[in-house]
């Protein structure tokens, strides 16, 4: 939009949720606040800024591309925006100014906002909506039906005033001469000994300026957050939303009440998600996958055709297509299993690399491995990759087979067809098409039992 600038206040630290962290740096469906509310404020106008303050080293640390301004005492909204005043020198157009958490804002709402300003020719707009429950939100004051009197904090509010269910978002855009002209007048003559960005309003209206109200369709949208509680509510809201989008994409959600998908997961048409599964950061999911329950997946690539039976946990790591993983098993960072692999129940894998239609099925350990195609991997096996001080590698070739319950000391190469008998420690190269035995030669020792009882 031409001619807007955006101003985010995100300088707060928001005692009632008793954290250490800035209050724009929880997480809501899978992102920040603040990354949020900028991703919304980005379809609007390029030029950003934000006003830090509580936690701001890593409030910067968290965003990029924008302006920082510090506001060294937190003294209310009025003194965070008059912290910005210098950067908006001799800027006379549009400004949005926003808190930075109000993750479910959405860009089509705020375009019609400041449609709604332009088009009524408006010093200063609020976005506001009517609550169920107004509890702790400023009461907007109409003068007619587009028009704003007054905005009331909810904690200098009389009864009378507190029974008015329309709330004020904190969602305004100034005119910004306006803005900054009014804030130089403000007082922080309140219960909270704070400068409120409010009383620019009625200054405005003071000053015969005209001042517009435009309501939100649902309260929803400009929920804030202030407690744990609210965080929670927000996080929700977020979720069954990122559901109802991906099943209207043609994925099958079984239960959407219990299924955690963040906002930055993609998955493809005709993948179905059982109830209880968690599907984080930016997890990317091909067509016709099967996600069966517990399952929990972070940063993860699933190839199309796949299946993932219950409770396995993959992280950082990639699946081709027409892969079985499960039930109960475990990729860390780095795992990759090409097309047509079959990893078992109790497996773990750890930056390891299966070839295509190699399978490992039962309680085995792969780590630091290169493992070709159509492998055998049988029931116990380990790679013994650490020497209490430096990991090394295991190569397996193509189409090696190798034995239930055997060990692969670490550095060592399995050649191509190779076979590891049962209950072996191999610890040096096995060459291509040979059959390594590395365990004790049996001893039978007949009427062993009936002796030992004897000697009882």
């Amino acid at each position: 939009m031409e001619n807007l600038r955006v101003l985010i206040l995100a300088a707060g630290k928001s005692t009632r949720m008793k954290s250490r962290y800035a209050k724009v740096l929880h997480r809501a469906g899978g992102r920040t606040l603040i990354e949020q509310v900028l991703r919304t404020a980005r379809t609007l106008s390029a030029d950003i800024s934000v006003v830090v303050g509580y936690g701001a080293d890593k409030v910067r640390a968290a965003v990029s591309e924008v302006e920082f301004v510090e506001q060294k005492e937190q003294l209310g909204t009025g003194h965070a925006v008059l912290a910005a005043r210098d950067i908006f020198s001799g800027y006379s157009g549009d400004l949005l100014v926003m808190p930075g958490d109000v993750p479910l804002i959405g860009g089509e709402t705020l375009d019609a906002f400041l449609k709604f300003h332009r088009d009524g020719g408006f010093r200063a707009s609020v976005l506001t909506a009517d609550a169920d429950n107004p509890f702790g939100y400023g009461r907007i004051i109409r003068c007619n039906h587009d028009e704003v009197d007054s905005i009331v904090e909810h904690r200098d509010a009389t009864p009378e005033i507190l029974a008015i269910p329309e709330i004020n978002s904190g969602i305004y855009v100034f005119n910004a001469s306006s803005l900054f002209e009014s804030l130089s007048k403000i007082r922080n003559e309140n219960a909270q000994r704070e400068y409120y960005l409010t009383d620019v309003i009625g200054i405005l209206v003071a000053h015969k300026e005209k001042v517009g109200a435009f309501k939100a369709r649902a309260m929803e949208e400009i929920m804030g957050i202030n407690t744990r509680q609210e965080l929670g509510a927000v996080d929700r809201v977020m979720r069954r939303r990122k559901c109802e989008s991906l099943m209207n994409e043609g994925v099958t959600i079984l239960d959407p009440e219990t299924t955690r998908i963040d906002a930055d997961v993609q998955i493809g048409a005709d993948t179905v998600i059982y109830p209880s599964v968690q599907i984080y950061g930016h997890t990317v999911i091909g067509e016709d996958v099967e996600i069966r329950s517990f399952n929990r997946m972070t940063n993860a690539k699933i190839g199309a055709r796949s299946v993932l039976l219950e409770s396995c946990i993959i992280d950082d790591s990639t699946l081709g297509e027409e892969v079985t993983l499960g039930p109960f098993a475990r990729l860390r960072p780095g795992a990759f299993l090409s097309n047509r692999v079959k990893v078992g129940n109790f497996v773990e894998i750890k930056k390891s690399t299966l070839g295509a239609g190699s399978k490992s099925m039962h309680l085995a350990y792969l780590g630091d491995a290169t493992i070709g195609k159509n492998v055998n991997i049988g029931a116990g096996v380990i790679t013994c990759n650490y020497d209490g001080v430096n990991k090394h590698p295991t190569v397996i070739e193509d189409g090696a087979f190798v034995g239930t319950d055997s060990q692969l000391i670490a550095p060592v190469r399995i050649g191509k067809d190779a076979y590891i008998a049962a209950g072996s420690s191999i610890t040096e190269d096995v060459p291509p098409g040979s059959l390594a035995i590395a365990r004790g030669r049996q001893v039978n020792k007949e009427d062993w039992t009936k002796q030992r009882k004897k000697k009882g």
